[in-house]
Order: C-alpha cells, then sequence, then structure tokens
C-alpha cells in the first residue's frame, strides 16, 4: 500500500510571520510533523508543499521530499484542499506516482505523533472508510446567541446532563487527515463517503495559531519528551518518566489499590505466535521497576485479565502480583476481591485500554486509559495518559501515584 504524506506549508503565515519555520525547542515548528511521519509505520513517503525558499530547505533538511506550489494557490485565501490536489497531479504527470491512501499532516500541529498518524490510516483501513480524521474527546457545553437569548448548541440548557449521561462528543484536532487517493481526487475535498475517527488524548490536540501557544506547546512538548517512546532491541521501550508535574491530579486521596488489565496495558496488543501455537508479547521492563515502587510503598495491585493464557500468569509470578484470569465481566470479579481486602472502590485506580473494562471504570474513584486506547474508553477516562500500553504506561501511572503518595507512604 503507498500511502504519501503532505505537509502544507505557506510563506506568507501573517498571523505570526514565518510560523513554519520559527524555533520551537530548538528545531523549526515544520521539522515536528516531517520527523513523526518518517517513524511512521504505514506512511511511505513525505512531501513538503511549498513556495517558500526557506521552508523548502528546511524541509529538505530534515529529509522530506519538496513540491513547489505555484503563487495561484500559495495566497491567503488558497485552500489546503488545493495543494494537496496539486501534489497529487505532479506526482502523476512527472513520476506517474498515484499512492492508494493521502495522509494530510499540519505542521501547526507539533504536538502529534507518529501513532497519531498511524491510528488514524488504521481507523479508514478497519472501518472500511473513504476518510479519516484524528480526533479529541469533547465534553463541554457549547452556546450561541440567537435573538438575544443564549442557546444552547449540543445541549437543552433546561436539563443539564452528566457528563457520563450524556453521548459521547469529539473534536476535530486538525492535526491529522487520511482519504483515499482517488476518491479525494474525485471529490475534491477531505471529506467524502464515509468517515472514520481515531482519539487522541486532550493534551495532543494544540494548535499553533497565535504567539502564545508557542508558549503552551514549549512546556507540553518537554513533558512529551520526558516520556518520548524510542525504537530500541527487541521492541519500543520507554525513557523513563522524569518528575511527575505539580499539578493536581484526579487520584483518589489515599490511592487503596491499583487495578491492571492486562492485554493493551502491559502490552502493546500484538502476540507473537510460535510454529507450534505457543504465544509470546512485548512487555516494558520499565513497567516492572515503576511496579516494584508502587509495591514497596505499600500499595496493593492487581491484574485483572479476560484473556486467559499462562503469559499473564507468567508476567505476574515474575512480577510477583496477584492475577485473576479469565473474567468476562471484570467487575463482578474485582468487587468480591476489593471485599475481601477491605478497600473502598472510590480509592481505586483502575487502567484499562478496551471496551470490557468500562464497567470496572465506572465503578473505581480514578478510570485511567493508556494512550492508545478504544475511543469509548478515552471517553470514559478520567486520567488519559501519554504513553501507549506496552511502552511505558504502567510506569507513568506508578510514578504518578508515587508523587502523590503522603511523605512516608
Amino acid at each position: 500500500m503507498e500511502c504519501l504524506a503532505v505537509i502544507p506549508a505557506r510563506g506568507g503565515s501573517k498571523g505570526i510571520p514565518r510560523k513554519n519555520v520559527l524555533p520551537l525547542a530548538g528545531k523549526p515548528l515544520i521539522a515536528y510533523n516531517i520527523e513523526q511521519a518518517f517513524l511512521s509505520h504505514l506512511v511511505t513517503r513525505v512531501v513538503v508543499s511549498t513556495d517558500d525558499a526557506e521552508i523548502g530547505a528546511v524541509a529538505r533538511q530534515f529529509g522530506a521530499e519538496v513540491v513547489w506550489r505555484p503563487a495561484e494557490i500559495s495566497g491567503d485565501t488558497a485552500s489546503s484542499e488545493a495543494a494537496l490536489l496539486h501534489v497529487l497531479e505532479y506526482l502523476e504527470t512527472t513520476e506517474a506516482y498515484q499512492p492508494d491512501l493521502l495522509v494530510f499532516l499540519q505542521c501547526t500541529s507539533p504536538l502529534t505523533l507518529a501513532q497519531d498518524i498511524d491510528g488514524t490510516i488504521q481507523a479508514l483501513l478497519d472501518q472500511g472508510a473513504d476518510t479519516s480524521l484524528a480526533v479529541t474527546p469533547f465534553h463541554y457545553f457549547l452556546w450561541q446567541s440567537r435573538e438575544g437569548d443564549a442557546v444552547g448548541i449540543n445541549h437543552d440548557k433546561a436539563v443539564r446532563l452528566l457528563r457520563q449521561q450524556r453521548e459521547p462528543q469529539y473534536l476535530e484536532t486538525g492535526a491529522v487527515y487520511v482519504m483515499k487517493a482517488p476518491g479525494f481526487r474525485s471529490a475534491g475535498h477531505r471529506f467524502f463517503g464515509c468517515t472514520a475517527m481515531y482519539v487522541i488524548p486532550p493534551e495532543r490536540r494544540l494548535e499553533i495559531d497565535d504567539p502564545v501557544d508557542f508558549d503552551v506547546a514549549q512546556v507540553l512538548l518537554s513533558q512529551q519528551h520526558a516520556r518520548q517512546v524510542v525504537e530500541g532491541r527487541g521492541g519500543r521501550t520507554s525513557i523513563p518518566a522524569g518528575p511527575a508535574p505539580a499539578k493536581p491530579e484526579p487520584l483518589p486521596q489515599p490511592v487503596g489499590a491499583l487495578i491492571l488489565d492486562f492485554d493493551g496495558v502491559f502490552t502493546d496488543n500484538r502476540v507473537l505466535v510460535m510454529q507450534d501455537g505457543r504465544e509470546a508479547v512485548w512487555c516494558s521492563r520499565a513497567d516492572g521497576w515503576g511496579i516494584a515502587r508502587l509495591k514497596q510503598a505499600g500499595v496493593p495491585i492487581l491484574i485483572l485479565s479476560t484473556e486467559t493464557n499462562p503469559v499473564v500468569q507468567a508476567r505476574a509470578d515474575k512480577l510477583g502480583l496477584p492475577c485473576l484470569q479469565g473474567q468476562r465481566v471484570k467487575w463482578e470479579a474485582l468487587a468480591p476481591w476489593l471485599a475481601d481486602q477491605g478497600i473502598d472502590p472510590g480509592h481505586v485506580v483502575y487502567v484499562g485500554n478496551d471496551v470490557n473494562d468500562l464497567d470496572c471504570m465506572q465503578h473505581v474513584g480514578c478510570a485511567v486509559a493508556v494512550a492508545d486506547s478504544a475511543p469509548e474508553v478515552l471517553q470514559a477516562a478520567d486520567l488519559i495518559l501519554a504513553q501507549c500500553g506496552g511502552n511505558g504506561a504502567i510506569r507513568e501511572i506508578c510514578d504518578r501515584i508515587l508523587h502523590f503518595l503522603p511523605a512516608g507512604g
């Protein structure tokens, strides 16, 4: 499958002059999307569309190809679709190149990660859709003024439903769009046919529109880089997280127990099947260190899994953790365990990633989702981790809990 990523970048930004090449945390703004596109497992080619010599030079410095955009589609009123169509037409004319998928990345979203790009592509493929986009959970009330009266747009102002009672809603991030290339050339618009969504954590949705956004991005990037996933021998590993931020966390005080799903939390949801039928999974060693420290601090930890697989018990034994396997309705197993331990569910932190975790998440004090969780889980979560399952998510939540434990506890 040929998957072309295109990053449109005009030189004539007026809100923030020279925005696309301004330095952010030591790199030009456009460099972030180029780097993450190359880290993607599904993108096969990266092109920057620009009318500006400096942007073109920076794009090439970071490895991207450049397609020069003509003046007639480089002004303030030119659409992104015009730039995308021009790249497709240019590559077909000069190389007879016709990609299967077109990935539209906006360089004003520097917090976008390769997993967000791959996730948006995969959402299109998995759902058999024609287009897809990156979104983030949205649970705020929208209003507009009509004839002197404030009117609710996405709600009835006379009925204030609780967050968990409302239908899930999502905000377009503006970061990643994916389209079947032939359909896009026919429609001329980024949304046509069936559209799929890929949910990313709210902290990665920032768009650089105003000067203050650079300051915000600087802080968020420093936090993101502290936990940045890097490629290592034998799979992905994580750089150990730095000190937890000093902002309030939605953790119960005190934390009575940490409950961990296995597949998609301890692992990256992939499985290696041997010829004889045995299975193996990737786990993070960093998670084991975080668990050891939390156990030493006296916080009970339990693995709770729907699956019945020797690898789950083997990992639990290695870490010295109790494990409940084969639990189709997880809360029916967790509630008696908590009662036997004398633990109030309101003081429990539960980490999950898929819909079979929702029943437990609804009953505990803090529902936590790993970064690549199912959309329904991200919507239900009180806390969304920066890391994905199998890539240090457990280490991250252990560090957060340890940071907020009482002194000496």
